[in-house]
């Protein structure tokens, strides 16, 4: 069924809109200040907090909202079957969040991000060297997409020539994850995939994330198959389209904005700051939470069982936090931003993220210092849970 206009977001926004999904700011400073906690009926229904003070306040509220449910649609019930555990830490509260995200921090520790960057490294300067040869490329496709799948893979011990697919398993989660047949579809096979993986792990071990959860023990006890089957799904969703989705921003701020690419070329020191800020202005995640308890935020009445959206990217956007919060502003000194979250569920994979996005931009910018968007193509997005750049069509020199 076609799906009807929205007249008013401050009560009947659509995140999947396709105005929202391209340019989303002008919604959140019009909602801010006429309606700051919006809501819709759509999708089953959930409240959508526009200002960083509500944001980060419900996600420290572990005792009013939970994170049974981190989706921004609700699921259905063939959902619930297929990963019986949830995807935990993220999706679990307290007390069973607190050791499972124990279990999970060791592996995205500045150590052991440290053994992933040598060879993210040289993924990066062979994929931009590829587009510098040929003079044109998709920056989204051809070097931000093939990046974070490949990485995780290392992390999981699956084959990193799988990443194609893991993309497409990713995208049919989060990316059209309004279209139940497509995400139920995408979701079976990437749960297939681990499942053999990790019967497979059982008996030959080996030195990645699923062998470690499989041979370790809580409280006496194993960690059971379903629990290391949600955490291995969410290692490869969770860490292939976020990161993609930050890397693909950043490269398509500096080709739309070539004063910030020349300063970054000429001062390369600067491009950890400027990361940070890209980071805030281009944060990629919305994550949802459940009213666990009647709760009253802002002066909106919310009932146990709703669900509400914790807006991250119009955080990072509110000028209370923020001066000129709609400016890049790539030297930005103080920039406290959530683009990772906050509270007890913030990434656990920030150390890697972080390494990632700051490694493509090094390598990127080293083989390809100028670059624009190829005028012949469209620039095109995805967004809903995870909002970013699925082609960014550019022309070297």
């Amino acid at each position: 069924m076609a799906k009807t206009v929205v007249v008013s977001f401050a009560t009947d926004y659509d995140i999947f809109d396709p105005d929202y999904v391209r340019d989303p700011a002008p919604m959140w400073e019009q909602l801010r200040s006429s309606c700051p906690i919006a809501h819709s009926d759509r999708y089953g229904g959930s409240w959508l907090p526009t200002r960083y003070a509500d944001v980060t306040a419900i996600a420290h509220d572990v005792e009013h909202f939970s994170s049974r449910n981190v989706g921004v649609v609700p699921p259905d019930e063939l959902d619930d079957g297929m990963l019986p555990a949830g995807l935990p830490p993220i999706s679990v509260d307290p007390p069973l969040h607190t050791w499972s995200r124990r279990l999970l921090l060791p592996w995205f520790s500045h150590t052991r991000v440290a053994v992933y960057e040598g060879t993210t490294r040289a993924l990066c300067a062979q994929l931009a060297e590829r587009i510098a040869e040929r003079g044109s490329g998709d920056a989204a496709v051809e070097y931000a997409q093939q990046i974070p799948a490949r990485v995780i893979a290392g992390v999981l011990g699956v084959p990193p020539d799988l990443a194609d697919t893991f993309t497409g398993w990713v995208r049919d989660v989060l990316e059209f994850a309004h279209d139940a047949e497509r995400r139920n579809l995408g979701r079976n096979e990437l749960v297939a995939y681990l499942m053999t993986q990790i019967e497979q792990r059982k008996s030959a071990p080996g030195d990645d994330l699923i062998s470690s959860l499989l041979h370790t023990e809580v409280d006496g006890e194993p960690v059971p198959d379903a629990h290391v089957l949600g955490t291995a799904a969410l290692t490869l969703i969770a860490g292939v389209d976020t990161t993609w989705s930050s890397i693909g921003s950043a490269l398509w701020h500096l080709a739309t904005n070539p004063g910030d690419r020349e300063r970054l070329v000429a001062e390369p020191d600067l491009i950890p700051v400027a990361i940070e800020e890209l980071l805030r202005a281009y944060s990629p995640v919305t994550m949802a939470r459940i009213v666990a308890d009647d709760v009253e935020v802002a002066g909106c009445p919310m009932k146990s069982g709703d669900r509400v959206l914790l807006n991250f990217p119009a955080a990072n956007r509110d000028p209370e936090q923020f001066p000129e919060a709609d400016q890049v502003i790539i030297d930005r000194s103080q920039n406290r931003h959530v683009a990772f979250g906050v509270g007890i569920h913030r990434c656990a994979g920030s150390n890697l993220a972080r390494m990632e996005l700051l490694v493509a931009i090094q390598e990127w910018l080293k083989a390809i210092p100028n670059f624009s968007l190829d005028s012949s193509a469209d620039v095109t997005w995805a967004g809903g849970q995870v909002r970013g750049p699925r082609t960014i069509p550019v022309v070297v020199g």
